[in-house]
């Protein structure tokens, strides 16, 4: 599959299981929704990778930078998306990718794909840029640890892939229990609820975490980072169509014009050729059964 797929299908999951998440939101705090999120997906990947190797062997300061941003991302996530529209929050999100977008964007055709998604982006922020200020500070704080997701998910990708990602979210689960452990103890009395929390660690983070790493494995930063111009605008249709909220004309016309920026772009040449030794240890066995090779 070439790494646009991967990135819609990780797009669709991105936004598909928070707004799920939002409906929880009136049996569980925010916080628990989000330490169900982190501690299901950290118990999936884990049992599945098995990464004690990646823990031992890979850059260590990566993989616990990676864990803090993640369980501070998702809690600044929740926390936003509990008091704005989904759309608003995913197009805040895509604000400080920009600079990651344009390093790399060095030919004409890559540029005017990067203006397009840009455009298409600020056309849809206009439309929801007011609303509560705590819940404006927060979308801006998860904007920037999603910055930094890229960053270090890229590094992550081009060494240990999946199991590096699995080590960073068993991290991320230690992290976010101080924080917001305690916010998910009702859930455990609720069978439903803790039901439909694992539901949405596997929709959030397993699915669309995994299919990340199967794309940074080849594409170029600046590339991923274009790409995520698709996350306000799956925003909007999943919005749509899970919580009702309703697009407008302009909102629509932003949507094209993301899709037409992604089209447009194309990778340098090689890049994919370049990755592809890493992207087959991405999607091969766990480190402990490849002997710790990382």
């Amino acid at each position: 599959m070439p790494p646009q797929g991967y990135f819609i299908v990780s797009a669709v999951f991105h936004y598909l299981g928070p707004a799920f998440a939002v409906l929880l939101f009136e049996r569980l705090q925010p916080l628990g929704v989000a330490w169900l999120r982190i501690a299901s997906a950290a118990l999936l990947l884990g049992a599945w990778r098995r990464p004690w190797q990646a823990m031992r062997h890979e850059d260590r300061r990566t993989l616990m930078a990676w864990g803090a941003v993640l369980a501070l991302m998702n809690c600044s996530f929740y926390l936003a998306i509990d008091r704005l529209p989904l759309g608003t929050v995913a197009a805040i999100e895509f604000l400080p990718v920009i600079a990651l977008a344009a390093v790399g964007s060095r030919s004409l055709r890559n540029v005017v794909a990067l203006s397009l998604a840009v455009a298409g982006v600020a056309m849809l922020s206009q439309v929801h840029l007011e609303g509560d200020p705590l819940g404006l500070a927060l979308a801006f704080v998860n904007a920037g640890l999603f910055a930094l997701y890229i960053v270090l998910g890229h590094r992550v990708a081009g060494a240990s892939g999946i199991d590096g990602l699995a080590a960073s979210m068993v991290l991320a689960a230690v992290a976010v229990t101080p924080i917001a452990g305690w916010a998910a103890v009702p859930a455990f009395t609720d069978p439903a609820v803790l039901a439909a929390g694992v539901g949405v660690g596997i929709c959030s983070s397993v699915i669309p975490y995994v299919s990340d790493q199967l794309a940074m494995a080849k594409l170029t930063r600046s590339g991923y980072a274009l790409m995520v111009a698709l996350l306000p605008a799956t925003a909007t249709v999943i919005g749509l169509l899970v919580l009702q909220q309703t697009p407008t004309h302009k909102e629509l016309t932003g949507v094209a014009l993301v899709i037409a920026g992604v089209a447009l772009r194309r990778e340098p040449s090689g890049v994919a050729v370049a990755r592809e030794p890493a992207l087959r240890q991405t999607i091969g066995e766990p480190a402990d059964a490849r002997g710790g090779a990382l």
